[in-house]
């Protein structure tokens, strides 16, 4: 299913803003790097810089509204940086300890739908505890009223990290629970795209951990689920014509360093 004008337009809309507005308010760090600067020359050093700052917000400033202007057009609502909930009942968080007790020790195997139904049996049994959770990147709704909660991951996630994003999920889940027990909820890791490609991801880091065929999207697994078969490809097309179109603006932009 193609993007529609409207998303593309939407998507378009997106990236100049983020880059423009990320061209007004950057500023490169003052570090002095002399033999680099006269290798490379002050224009090259600070897109360079400019790069790795925009590499660490990309997803809130790019991934998130671009994801935001898929998903739209095929949910019934799309928002990000939502949260998930503000309670967990004192019998759901000892149920997801013992979940991370037997990962964390290979005696169990990852079940996302074992693990929501237990979850969802004891979701308002005990003390309710007021939680502050990690905020949703990516939350979006279904027609039939589903519930999709995305956190967006760096391409190349460090493998220690992925304890810390299954017990994120699963506390997701109980605390949308908390105030719904009947709620289709799902909570998955998004990874933009693939750095290994024509290779497939690799994904045995995660193997253990997290339910790869409920827990895990990457690249068109991601982009496809929000805007529908072969959106991946086309947003790729997106970037690119964008990057086009603004190359003017960028250079101009870098070779003022050279003026200096």
């Amino acid at each position: 299913m193609a993007l529609t004008e409207t998303q593309i337009q939407n998507v378009e809309t997106v990236l100049r803003n983020s880059l423009r507005n990320k061209f007004q308010s950057y500023n490169p760090e003052p570090a002095s790097m002399p033999f680099h600067t006269r290798l490379l020359g002050k224009d090259r050093m600070a897109l360079f810089s400019f790069i790795h700052s925009l590499n660490t917000n990309f997803g809130t400033s790019i991934f998130e509204p671009v994801a935001k202007a898929l998903a739209t057009a095929n949910f019934q609502s799309a928002t990000s940086q939502q949260i998930a909930g503000t309670q967990i009942s004192s019998d759901a968080h000892n149920l997801i300890q013992n979940i991370m007790d037997g990962l964390a020790t290979a005696n169990t195997s990852p079940n996302k739908p074992d693990e929501i139904n237990a979850i969802r049996a004891v979701c308002q049994s005990g003390e309710m505890r007021t939680v502050k959770l990690t905020k949703v990147d990516v939350k979006v709704v279904g027609h039939d009223g589903a519930i999709f909660l995305f956190d967006i991951k760096t391409a190349k996630p460090n493998a220690g990290g992925f304890k810390e994003f299954k017990r994120t999920l699963l506390e997701w889940v109980a605390a949308t629970l908390a105030t719904n027990p009947t709620a289709n909820v799902q909570t998955l890791i998004a990874i933009p795209y693939n750095p290994y490609e024509p290779e497939p991801y690799n994904r045995w880091t995660m193997r253990g951990m997290l339910d790869l065929q409920n827990e895990l999207k990457v690249a068109s697994e991601f982009w496809d689920f929000l805007g529908g078969q072969g959106t991946y490809q086309q947003l790729l097309d997106i970037f690119e014509r964008v990057g086009i179109e603004l190359r003017p603006e960028i250079d101009d932009y870098f070779t003022r360093y050279n003026r200096q």
